[in-house]
Parts: C-alpha cells; sequence; structure tokens
C-alpha cells in the first residue's frame, strides 16, 4: 500500500461516531480524548474532531448525478467494496448515490457509492475489479 494518508475533520458527536465508523463501517479505533477519535480507515489515519462540519453543494458531477463537494474518499478491492455495500444496505443507509458501476468495460471502470456519516460529511467508495486500473486513462 501507499503511504497512508491522515485527514482530520469535524464530527457533531463522538458517540455516533464512533458507532458508524467502527460499528458500521468496521474501522479500528486508534487513540482518542473527550473531544477527538481516531480510526483506522481502511488502511488510512481519520480523526474525528468534535466542531462543525464542513459545508457541501452538490456540485461534482458523477455520469448523471450531481454529488457533495468537497467529500472523502476510498478506493477498495472490488470484493471488498461488495462486503462493504452488503453491510450498508443491511444497514438502511441513506444513499445520496446508490451502489452502481461507471465506466463499465473502459479504462477505469469502477463501482461507486455515496453516502453520508452521522454528521452529514459525504464519503465516496469506489471498488475496482483490477486496482491496477484505478489511474487508467
Amino acid at each position: 500500500m501507499p503511504t497512508p494518508f491522515h485527514l482530520a475533520i469535524h464530527v457533531t458527536d463522538l458517540d455516533e461516531t464512533r458507532a458508524f465508523y467502527a460499528g458500521l463501517l468496521g474501522c479500528a479505533e486508534g487513540r482518542s480524548t473527550d473531544t477527538w477519535v481516531d480510526f483506522d480507515f481502511f488502511g488510512h489515519q481519520l480523526s474525528l474532531h468534535l466542531g462543525t462540519p464542513f459545508a457541501t453543494t452538490d456540485t461534482g458531477k458523477v455520469g448523471d448525478h450531481m454529488v457533495p463537494m468537497p467529500h472523502i474518499g476510498l478506493v477498495l478491492a472490488l470484493p471488498d467494496w461488495e462486503r462493504l455495500r452488503d453491510r450498508l444496505e443491511a444497514a438502511g443507509t441513506a444513499w445520496v448515490l446508490a451502489p452502481s458501476v461507471r465506466f463499465e468495460g473502459a479504462p477505469g471502470e469502477q463501482w461507486t457509492m455515496f453516502f453520508r456519516d452521522p454528521s452529514g460529511n459525504p464519503i465516496e467508495i469506489k471498488g475496482f475489479r483490477d486496482m491496477d486500473a484505478v489511474f487508467a486513462a
């Protein structure tokens, strides 16, 4: 894996945040205080601090859909993406963009899904059958 990234963003409630990131997404909890918590976000460090989440607007064009910008994202191998999709569907996730495939049969073929965490932070998860195609043009 390339060098992990670190991202720190605001959330409104640490108990809801823990239930979502650890309980639903399956991220291991790291260090924390009474005002923030770190998670192993699929190999990356995600620090979630109490505060006002960043503002978003639906200005990102994904196929025929407009999605929230900015957003955080992740790329998974397709089997891992499918397992996560199934967990999110079983939990009744409210989709910003329901799981779907884009660029089918073309370079960069990918599956995508958009949803929000309990604080409203938008998240996109992409799945690739061929991880070497992530940067394919």
